[in-house]
């Protein structure tokens, strides 16, 4: 089965400021930042305390702020570090890395002051990171001659698309804002299907081994050969095009089923007592959640479309983000890959705050009680994962090595 080992990159020499050392550093941290900030500041705009530039759909607004800032930041410290080890080249870091993040940080400063700034200046400037982040990445995918890997560029160039959907709506009135958020919700679990059917299993396996108790996870060919990713990015598709029809439904459905197949190969059961492996499992389990939930609203007319958006989005998105940037971060930055009791409670206020967020919908009584409350917990969880990693972020490696 194919893997992607969260090994070293190769680093040479001082860059510069230790945070700006390597790309999991300012973006793993600051991603959590951005979750953490953003959602309370929605909580207040949904109650109606806080008001959302005029021309921003409130929806989009939200969505844009999980999706491309939570989720940008996420998929950039993860390429930035796999990268390098990929193509055994030099990780990005120093001016150039700091010119990467100023770019994302400006991007959120600017979407944040939409209402303040020009439509046309907001996203320009928000649009700016992905371009350069793909650029830094292609010339050692390219030299290296990592065909495989070279996927991540164009998925990175439709995450780039779905950005300037957004922003279309607030430059011209055009309503295909939700449009632009749905395919970057899509792009964000077509890279969940992609890695985790990498590192899930390949963690797991060696995690058993280590304790005694080996096993093989058989893959089934067509699944593991481009049927994960296909079946995610056709759904994703019907879903954009005509959202909760017939025929989104039945691909959501059936993506479902390929990818619960998938997820019960590969032994999440007797990984419950290794937090940092469990929440991996947890957090594909989400996505399937999320696909059966989504596909189902299209033919139940009770249930909500929001309440499966959220099981994909504050569910599986956020868990397999905080899931890996807690083990890449600790093991990229020399220490054991033994997180600590804080974060293993982030792991379960994050699922727990997912949750409430996708009942909430389905019980209009009580859904600004249990919006609050789920959004609440989710934002307590993030918080515990930026006191325990601010540090490890931004101090030396443990071990003394560069990085």
């Amino acid at each position: 089965m194919a893997t992607i080992p969260l090994m070293e990159p190769v680093y040479k020499g001082s860059q510069g400021p230790v945070f700006f050392a390597a790309g999991f550093r300012p973006f793993f941290l600051f991603a959590a930042i951005q979750a953490a900030v953003m959602l309370p500041l929605w909580l207040l705009a949904f109650a109606g305390h806080l008001p959302v530039a005029a021309n921003w759909n409130p929806v989009v607004w939200h969505s844009h702020a999980m999706v491309f800032g939570l989720g940008g930041a996420a998929v950039g410290g993860f390429l930035l570090t796999a990268v390098p080890n990929w193509t055994n080249s030099h990780h990005v870091s120093g001016k150039p890395l700091m010119a990467l993040f100023a770019l994302w940080l400006g991007g959120r400063a600017a979407v944040a002051m939409a209402g303040i700034l020009p439509p046309a200046l907001v996203a320009v400037v928000d649009l700016g990171y992905l371009p350069l982040l793909a650029f830094l990445l292609a010339k050692p995918l390219i030299q290296a001659g990592k065909w495989r890997n070279i996927v991540f560029l164009p998925i990175l160039g439709v995450l780039w698309l779905a950005g300037m959907c957004a922003h279309i709506e607030a430059l011209t009135g055009k309503a295909v804002g939700l449009k632009g958020v749905t395919l970057g919700i899509f792009v964000l679990l077509l890279m969940i299907a992609i890695v985790g059917g990498r590192i899930i299993p390949s963690f797991t396996q060696n995690w058993l081994r280590m304790q005694g108790r080996p096993v093989e996870v058989a893959p089934v060919g067509w699944i593991e050969s481009g049927g994960a990713g296909a079946i995610v990015a056709l759904a994703g598709l019907a879903q954009v095009l005509a959202p909760s029809s017939p025929v989104a439904g039945a691909l959501l459905l059936l993506a479902a089923v390929v990818h619960a197949w998938r997820l019960s190969g590969w032994h999440g059961l007797k990984t419950l007592s290794s937090p940092i492996l469990v929440v991996l499992h947890v957090g594909y389990a989400w996505m399937v959640l999320g696909f059966a939930l989504l596909g189902l609203s299209a033919f139940i007319e009770a249930l909500p479309p929001s309440a499966a958006l959220h099981a994909l989005t504050a569910g599986s998105i956020a868990t397999m983000i905080i899931a890996v940037m807690s083990r890449a971060a600790l093991g990229h930055a020399g220490h054991p890959l033994v997180v600590a009791k804080a974060t293993v409670w982030a792991y379960g206020l994050i699922s727990a705050g997912a949750l409430l967020r996708v009942v909430a919908p389905v019980i209009p009584d009580g859904m600004m009680a249990l919006t609050m409350a789920g959004g609440s917990l989710w934002t307590l969880g993030w918080i515990l994962y930026v006191v325990v990693y601010f540090p490890i972020c931004t101090k030396p490696r443990a071990d003394g090595r560069p990085g």
